[in-house]
């Protein structure tokens, strides 16, 4: 069997969980990038790109100053601070609990990065520098080792020796043959060069302090390899998987998407890169790095919830403040029981609460715990869809939006972490709702130990915020 029992890939503050695939937008801060380039060079601009595709589907944004297409003039790293900087700092005020990797060969640039919140540092160079080591190793960031063929050409492909003598009845023809009768190159030599490499890396970052579940692998393709060379790796990903390490596909837009596609733009091979990463996501990769968010977001969440099973837990924070709160509260409940992949498991008693956050009067508030196969983003979507069919008007004047027949919050789902406008996970303010935890304390013995256990700080009772001031009763919702 391969080796596919890693869980967790660690990431400075952050505990990637890799039990379903996830999502590295790529943000270019370059004037010469080869599908992108010059386009995100305004840092607000960049800023607000990452925050789009965040709320398009993005776990990681990685922010890149220097373009490693073929032919590119190496930058200084100055300059490359001078671009990545301002784009890793503007991001993390926006979006604080965002994973931002740096995508550098620069260890100046990893350090400043990794000081400023930058959870990841993607070495394209392999870490092969002892400084890039001692940033890792003083640090808690996540690692990407990446293969780079540098200065080996392209691997010879399989060929076989044919008899030179012809036979007699042929004799007097003039035919050219050609010595090659297979397509690709040989797999193993190749192969035995990339895993080794980064085997031997991930061990001497191991050696220097940088434990195992912080590594993830990358076999480079594009880097002055051909894509013959490149097909061959992508089709060898289960043994990359079975070294134990995450591997990270990142083919986007690529030379070889387009040779196998046909697709000579490189901005138009959104699609078949799409196509090339759900093979390598069926062959065990877990981290996609691509340029289009959101059309992989939606293949992958489709392709995901098809193809596995995987429910997960999650608690949805329900509120009412006006008409007929605890009928409106019980509908929500019972529209929720309803959407697909989903159901909900138990619904707390209903609690009535203090203002907070703006809204003027009391609220009726309770806590659903639901399983649920949906990628988180989806599951939202839904959710508001249970908001506006029973009538919830947002007004962006008022606070809290105003008065609500119903609030639907998705406050924490199991195994996630996201950052951004849409959603952030789990919710930026559970811990201080009293709303939400005593409501919780229906449906578990000690909400407050699990939602520590989880990452999320808790507020103590006297400093929260909504504090529950009566019981209004049970939900009828089945």
């Amino acid at each position: 069997m391969l080796r596919q029992d890693y869980s967790l890939w660690r990431c400075g503050r952050h505990e990637i969980s890799l039990s379903r695939p996830r999502i590295m937008g790529i943000l270019n801060v370059t004037p010469d990038s080869f599908s992108d380039g010059g386009e995100n060079l305004d840092p607000k601009l960049a800023v607000e790109h990452a925050l789009r595709m965040l709320d398009e589907g993005a776990d990681i944004i990685d922010v890149g100053g220097e373009s490693t297409r073929p032919g590119h003039e190496p930058v200084a790293a100055d300059e490359e601070a001078e671009r990545v900087v301002p784009v890793v700092r503007g991001i993390l005020a926006a979006a604080p609990s965002a994973i931002v990797s740096v995508d550098t060969r620069h260890a100046s640039v990893a350090k400043v990065c990794v000081r400023l919140g930058a959870s990841i540092v993607n070495d394209v160079t392999g870490f092969i520098d002892p400084e890039m080591v001692r940033v890792a190793a003083e640090s808690d960031c996540g690692c990407v080792v990446m293969h780079w063929n540098r200065g080996n050409g392209q691997s010879s492909r399989k060929s076989v020796r044919l008899d030179s003598t012809p036979a007699r009845a042929v004799a007097a023809r003039s035919v050219q043959a050609s010595a090659r009768r297979f397509t690709l190159p040989e797999e193993a030599p190749l192969m035995r060069e990339i895993m080794g490499f980064l085997g031997d890396q991930a061990r001497s970052l191991m050696r220097a302090g940088v434990a195992h579940d912080r590594i993830c692998i990358d076999p480079g393709p594009g880097f002055d390899k051909a894509a013959d060379q490149d097909v061959v790796i992508q089709r060898a990903t289960r043994k990359l998987v079975s070294m134990g390490y995450p591997v990270l596909t990142a083919v986007s837009r690529k030379r070889m998407v387009g040779a196998v596609s046909g697709v000579t733009d490189a901005p138009a091979r959104d699609a078949a890169t799409l196509g090339i990463c759900l093979s390598a996501i069926e062959s065990g990769a877990r981290i996609l790095r691509v340029h289009n968010v959101a059309l992989t977001a939606e293949a992958l969440n489709s392709y995901w919830a098809v193809s596995r099973a995987d429910a997960r837990q999650a608690f949805v924070s329900l509120g009412s403040s006006v008409g007929d709160r605890m009928d409106y509260l019980s509908r929500a409940v019972a529209l929720i029981n309803e959407i697909p992949l989903t159901c909900v498991v138990q619904a707390s008693r209903v609690y009535e609460t203090e203002p907070a956050y703006g809204i003027k009067v009391p609220v009726a508030n309770a806590v659903a715990e639901l399983r649920s196969e949906l990628h988180p983003s989806v599951l939202m979507d839904a959710l508001l869809g249970v908001e506006e069919r029973l009538g919830r008007v947002r007004d962006p004047e008022q606070a809290g939006h105003g008065p609500r027949t119903i609030d639907c919050d998705l406050v924490f789902v199991e195994d996630e972490e996201h950052a951004g406008r849409k959603l952030t996970l789990p919710h930026a303010h559970l811990g201080e709702r009293d709303y939400v935890l005593v409501p919780m304390e229906d449906l578990m013995h000690d909400p407050v130990r699990f939602l520590m256990h989880a990452g999320v700080p808790v507020y103590a009772p006297e400093d929260r915020v909504g504090h529950v001031v009566g019981e209004l009763g049970e939900l009828d919702w089945q």
